[in-house]
């Protein structure tokens, strides 16, 4: 039986280029992120499912040495002085596009598009040397929950090789509820969501069960009060059906006076 080497993680990158900027708001984040790299064993490629890109196909960024991207606006101009050099993988990018290809799924790659900031924050934080190659995958216009959960596990043969899959999004984002200054105000609607997907995620349910749920997320308590729109929850249905395994909750805190969870697969 082939060793598995991939590891899966899903969480919330936080409020654009702030965790990066010293946003008090964002310190337990920071704090968890710049040490999550000591609970993994080092990767050699680094795959990202960003909440910040949709395209009609799944699409895979193919550049060598990719450009940034800053996805944001209104900050200080040292948010547009970021930088994360680590090179692409396009070999990678073609084996993806290839087991996306075979499931029947169109896909393509891109090698125009750079590192947006779902990429860059947290990876800033976790490997500031940038010494790892990255590529990352975008979501697929329309947000269809089963689709994404299809992408997934399409993509279940990566865990053969130590590649780390990152669903870089936000268990929160309703943008016009977020605390924009350090609080903590408690959010029963909140805490109902986040204990629904922990206990979807990390409970004792059957692959299938958890798919199921996963699937209709929207019927959870509080979804679309947590989602307004879907595209900071769907890196998450990517990893779960990639993983088809129950997850381990490695974050469970505050950002930006919001709890706001993290997932570790395997």
């Amino acid at each position: 039986m082939q060793e598995q080497k991939g590891q899966v993680l899903y969480f919330s990158h936080g409020g654009g280029p702030l965790p990066l900027l010293g946003d008090p708001g964002h310190r337990a984040m920071v704090s968890f992120m710049q040490d999550l790299p000591s609970q993994l064993h080092r990767p050699d490629a680094i795959v990202v499912i960003s909440a910040h890109w949709e395209e009609r196909f799944p699409t895979v960024l193919g550049a060598m040495n990719p450009p940034m991207v800053y996805d944001y606006y209104g900050f200080p101009e040292e948010a547009y002085e970021f930088t994360y050099p680590a090179q692409g993988n396009p070999e990678l990018a073609k084996r993806i596009v290839a087991l996306l290809e075979k499931d029947c799924m169109p896909a393509r790659i891109d090698e125009q598009r750079g590192f947006d900031h779902g990429l860059f924050v947290p990876l800033l934080l976790m490997y500031p040397e940038a010494d790892i190659p990255v590529i990352q995958l975008s979501l697929v216009k329309g947000l269809d929950a089963a689709t994404h959960l299809r992408v997934g596990k399409a993509l279940k043969n990566l865990l053969s090789e130590n590649v780390l899959i990152i669903g870089s999004g936000f268990s929160f984002h309703n943008m016009q509820a977020f605390s924009w200054k350090e609080s903590r105000k408690v959010d029963i609607e909140n805490d109902a969501f986040q204990d629904w997907l922990i206990d979807v995620s990390t409970g004792m349910h059957f692959n299938e069960d958890r798919e199921r749920l996963l699937a209709s997320w929207e019927k959870a308590p509080f979804a679309r009060y947590c989602h307004p729109r879907e595209e900071h929850l769907l890196p998450l249905h990517v990893c779960a059906a990639l993983a088809n395994c129950k997850a381990s909750l490695i974050f469970d805190d505050y950002i930006l006076g919001k709890r706001a969870i993290a997932l570790k697969w395997l």
